[in-house]
């Protein structure tokens, strides 16, 4: 009788424990930031391609340059206007099986440009700012 007691404590206790929530959660539950605030727009500069096939960058300067450095995007020039606010938004794009992430530019109208997923000057990958 006293080990059905212990067996019976055991199993409830099992059963009743917290289980790690990572491992329960299905994927569609968690919450992705898609969109954060990067500054304001500054200035830009353009980089022409270092050999034929490369593709042209410009190297934008937002009020939080000391936070994420200059920002490099895959264009010629750079339609934003002074003082527009600016967001860094990543999609997750599905072209077959797998997918990634895509991270863009954008302010709060229509300009928005394809972000290079290294940044040079302060050697991180844009996927660490999420």
């Amino acid at each position: 009788m006293k080990r059905f007691v212990f067996l019976a404590i055991v199993t409830i206790t099992v059963a009743c424990s917290p289980v790690n929530r990572v491992l329960s959660d299905p994927e569609e539950d968690i919450l992705y930031v898609t969109r954060r605030y990067i500054g304001n727009y500054e200035d830009y500069r353009h980089t022409a391609p270092a050999r034929f096939g490369d593709p042209h960058l410009i190297w934008i300067k937002t009020s939080q340059d000391s936070t994420y450095g200059k920002i490099s995007a895959y264009s010629r020039d750079c339609k934003f206007s002074s003082g527009d606010r600016l967001y860094l938004r990543r999609t997750y794009v599905t072209p077959g099986i797998y997918g990634y992430w895509m991270y863009q530019i954008e302010n709060d109208s229509s300009q928005f440009y394809r972000v290079c997923e290294y940044q040079n000057d302060k050697k991180v990958l844009i996927q660490s700012w999420y």
